[in-house]
């Protein structure tokens, strides 16, 4: 079976596998979420009409062995360790399962059942039960993309001559993933008004601000987590209110950038994670 990896906030991590101590025999839940349907029914209307599917919480389930030879405190050891790391008390830990991660959350300490067949004295079997409220498996890298200028539909290296006065930034962004993915933008100015649109869906951010050469502009559109900052203070009241904060749809997404000034020094990345709904 495959080995899962789990890491706490301390950056503390126990390896569940075919190797002791921590041998791994049931894995539950990385591949299914349950979903929730939403639909509508009008009066004398023949079945309902679909509006929409959302995922619902990810639970896992880990089961299996701790396994030491010759040393009884062995055990002991192993089980504090890992109790240590699946502390719920410390927050969120990440799983990293064949090649993707997802944060969870303990939902009890780990439990070490008593009897035969489940502790001797050198073995404990052990159970984790864990819930996900984030129910993507995430890629543990970011992919970005750094926009380039270009000039009457031709993309040209930073290095424009500063004759040219209609200029933007434009780049094409490929979400591998199966759903559609937050962003996170960095601008590095000077900008007047910063903007940047995915023309794949029409949705725009737009940033009231003037940045100067030093500043630094970051937007995240993570939902629960959004944010904009300037230079790491908070710059929520320079978004343009028919702004979005727009994500990357599935497959191929052009990303344009546009400013009310220009500068050949200023800069745009836009990175993000693919998100899968299972393994």
């Amino acid at each position: 079976m495959d080995k899962i990896i789990i890491t706490n906030q301390s950056d503390e991590s126990i390896i569940l596998g075919n190797m002791a101590p921590y041998f791994l025999q049931i894995l539950d839940g990385v591949g299914d979420v349950p979903v929730t349907i939403e639909s509508q029914k009008a009066p004398k209307q023949d079945g309902s009409t679909y509006i929409d599917s959302t995922l619902e919480n990810r639970a896992i389930t880990i089961e299996g062995m701790i396994i030491t030879k010759y040393n009884p405190e062995a055990i002991k050891e192993a089980r504090r360790k890992m109790q240590k790391v699946l502390n719920p008390k410390l927050g969120l830990v990440t799983l990293t399962h064949q090649g993707k991660e997802i944060k969870a959350i303990a939902e009890t300490t780990p439990i070490f059942p008593d009897g035969q067949g489940n502790k001797g004295l050198y073995y404990q079997k052990y159970l984790i039960h864990l819930l996900c409220h984030n129910p993507f498996w995430l890629e543990p890298f970011y992919e970005s993309r750094e926009m380039s200028y270009i000039m009457g539909g031709l993309s040209f290296k930073i290095r424009l001559p500063t004759s040219f006065s209609s200029r933007g930034f434009r780049r094409k962004a490929t979400n591998d993933g199966d759903v559609s993915t937050p962003v996170e933008i960095e601008f590095k100015g000077p900008a007047i008004n910063p903007t940047v649109t995915n023309e794949t869906t029409g949705e725009f951010i737009l940033v009231n601000r003037e940045l100067g050469e030093e500043d630094v502009l970051t937007v995240s559109t993570t939902f629960g987590e959004k944010y904009v900052r300037i230079n790491g203070e908070n710059a929520f009241h320079y978004i343009d209110l028919d702004s979005t904060f727009w994500q990357l749809v599935p497959g191929e997404n052009i990303l344009s950038y546009a400013s009310n000034n220009d500068s050949i020094n200023t800069k745009v990345i836009v990175k993000w994670k693919n998100r899968y709904i299972g393994l």
